[in-house]
């Protein structure tokens, strides 16, 4: 692992997987809930609390192009959720997302917050490129 990538409890692994990038970097999440925590609690500690946590520090303005947090609804003929919830973060390219991650502010500010409210034995992630259709 290069010094720069984010610590072994972070969400964000770095997975060297550029040579299929050729577009902006797109982290998918799906989260969920820390044992013991009510759906409820989960959802508004996501939106309330780690969401504005993550966008406070310098480096989500300065690395970050898209961060977007969503919580399941029900939804009639479609089967139940299977995750609580899904962060997306985009970054330009593997540097800012490297340089996000390895950053003071999201070691200890917002990457302990994580363990809080995510059971992150769970956590799935897919690295992906869009390809718009419509």
């Amino acid at each position: 692992m290069p010094d720069s990538s984010p610590a072994d409890d972070s969400l964000a692994p770095h997975i060297d997987v550029s040579f299929y990038v050729t577009s902006m970097l797109k982290l998918i999440f799906m989260i969920n809930r820390a044992e013991g925590m009510s759906y409820e609690r989960f959802v508004d500690h996501h939106r309330n609390r780690h969401a504005p946590l993550f966008t406070s520090i310098p480096e989500a303005e300065r690395y970050v192009r898209k961060y977007a947090v969503s919580h399941p609804v029900p939804a009639e003929n479609y089967p139940p959720r299977a995750y609580d919830g899904l962060t997306e973060i985009w970054f330009e390219d593997w540097a800012d997302h490297d340089a996000f991650f390895a950053s003071a502010n999201y070691r200890t500010l917002v990457n302990p917050d994580e363990a809080r409210f995510i059971d992150m034995g769970s956590v799935a992630v897919m690295v992906t490129e869009e390809k718009e259709v419509i």
